[in-house]
């Protein structure tokens, strides 16, 4: 007798949906948007990907209460969103920074990675903070935005 179930991976998974599919998503059940924006390169970026967003409790809450869409700063593909079309930057050789990672992750005028953004329903901006988030303080930022 199977006593419990088991994801095959072994472990929860976080659902990613893409800018694109947030119009028709919030058309289906209203939640509110939370964005990683980070780089390759970051470092800090990499440490909460690996700690923060592998939490099994900010998994859950994620999955069940918010949209999550994770975005690379150095994106280089156009992505439409809010009915206006963002698109990569050069800065110079094999560098640059993609327009919608600057409209979301500029805080006090800079962008430093990792980016939380949260937007609310209606595409506007509630929360952003540019540092690494351990789970437990994610999970307290979480709970207030479930408010």
């Amino acid at each position: 007798m199977l006593l419990f179930s088991v994801n095959p991976s072994g472990f929860a998974q976080l659902n990613l949906v893409s800018f694109e599919q947030i119009d028709s998503l919030q058309n289906i059940e209203k939640r509110k948007v939370v964005i990683f924006i980070h780089t390759d390169w970051c470092q800090f970026c990499h440490a909460m990907k690996n700690t923060t967003f592998k939490n099994e409790n900010i998994i859950k809450e994620l999955n069940d209460n918010f949209y999550f869409i994770d975005l690379n700063g150095g994106e280089e593909r156009t992505i439409t969103f809010n009915e206006a079309t963002f698109k990569f930057k050069s800065t110079g050789n094999n560098s640059g920074i993609h327009e919608l990672a600057l409209q979301l992750g500029t805080v006090n005028k800079q962008l430093n990675y990792p980016v939380l953004c949260v937007l609310n329903s209606d595409n506007e901006i509630i929360f952003q903070d540019n540092n690494y988030i351990k789970p437990k303080e994610f999970k307290i930022i979480l709970e207030k935005l479930k408010e």
